[in-house]
C-alpha cells in the first residue's frame, strides 16, 4: 500500500492542526479500511512568539520560521507540505520558491471547492490579516470569486476571538451567537455563502447550520492533502 509522505506546518494553532490530522486520518481509514492511516510529519511550532511577530509585523521573523519547519518536514521525508493556518499563506509564494517540494494552497483548494459548487460571491471572514491583505483575497479573486470583506467594527471583532479565544481551543457560546449574527446580516447584502477563512473558525460557525452555504477551509485544505497521501495508493 503507497502512500505519499505529507508534511503539517502546525501549531498556528494547536487546535486548527489537530483538526487537520483527525480529518486527513479519517479519510486514509475510510478509503482504504482496515487499521490504514496516513504517513504525516509534523512539526508543531510554539504559535506565542509568531502572534507576537505577526502583532509587531516582523514577517522576516515569521518567514524564517516557517522555513526551517519546512526544511525540518523535507528532511524527515515529507514529499509535500501543509502550512496549517489561512494567515501564514501570506508567505507561500516566497517558500514555494526555496523549498525542494511542493505547498497545497488553502486558497486554490477553495476556489475549486466552491467553483464545483457554482459559487461566485462570497464573504471572507479570518483574521485581520487575511480580510485586509490581498495574499488571500488576490488568490481566489484569481480563480473568479468575488469577495465581500466585513466592516471593520466586525473584523475587529472577529480577529480578536481568533486570538483571543480559539487559539488557546476556546469555542465560547458567545462567540458563536456572534458568528451566527454576522453571517446573517451579511447574507442580506446578497452574498452566496461565507468563506471560513481561519483555520480555527470552524469551531464556532457550524458549516452545515447557517443561512448561507459555509466553505470551510481547513475541511476543504485537509480533503486535498488526504487525497495528495492516497494519490498512488493501490
Amino acid at each position: 500500500m503507497d502512500m505519499r509522505k505529507l508534511g503539517l506546518i502546525g501549531g498556528m494553532s494547536w487546535a486548527s492542526t489537530a483538526i487537520y490530522y483527525e480529518k486527513i486520518n479519517r479519510i486514509v481509514g475510510q478509503r482504504l479500511g482496515g487499521r490504514h492511516s496516513a504517513p504525516i510529519v509534523i512539526d508543531s511550532l510554539d504559535f506565542e512568539p509568531m502572534a507576537v511577530a505577526m502583532g509587531e509585523g516582523d514577517w522576516d521573523f515569521l518567514t524564517e520560521t516557517l522555513r526551517a519547519s519546512a526544511n525540518r518536514l523535507v528532511d524527515a521525508g515529507a514529499e509535500s507540505l501543509v502550512i496549517c493556518s489561512n494567515t501564514m499563506h501570506k508567505l507561500h509564494a516566497r517558500l514555494s520558491e526555496e523549498i525542494a517540494v511542493p505547498i497545497l494552497h488553502i486558497g486554490d483548494v477553495t476556489a475549486d471547492a466552491m467553483q464545483e459548487a457554482g459559487v461566485h460571491k462570497a464573504a471572507l471572514l479570518g483574521t485581520r490579516f487575511t480580510m485586509s491583505e490581498p495574499f488571500m483575497r488576490d488568490r481566489l479573486r484569481s480563480h473568479g470569486i468575488e469577495l465581500i470583506l466585513p466592516d471593520p467594527e466586525r473584523m475587529a471583532e472577529i480577529d480578536r476571538i481568533i486570538f483571543e479565544e480559539l487559539v488557546k481551543g476556546e469555542a465560547r457560546v458567545e462567540s458563536k451567537r456572534t458568528m451566527k449574527t454576522f453571517l446573517t446580516n451579511m447574507e442580506k447584502t446578497g452574498i452566496e455563502a461565507a468563506v471560513l477563512g481561519c483555520t480555527e473558525l470552524v469551531m464556532i460557525v457550524n458549516p452545515n447550520s447557517n443561512v448561507v452555504p459555509i466553505f470551510d477551509t481547513t475541511t476543504i485544505h485537509a480533503e486535498a492533502a488526504a487525497e495528495w497521501v492516497l494519490a498512488d495508493a493501490a
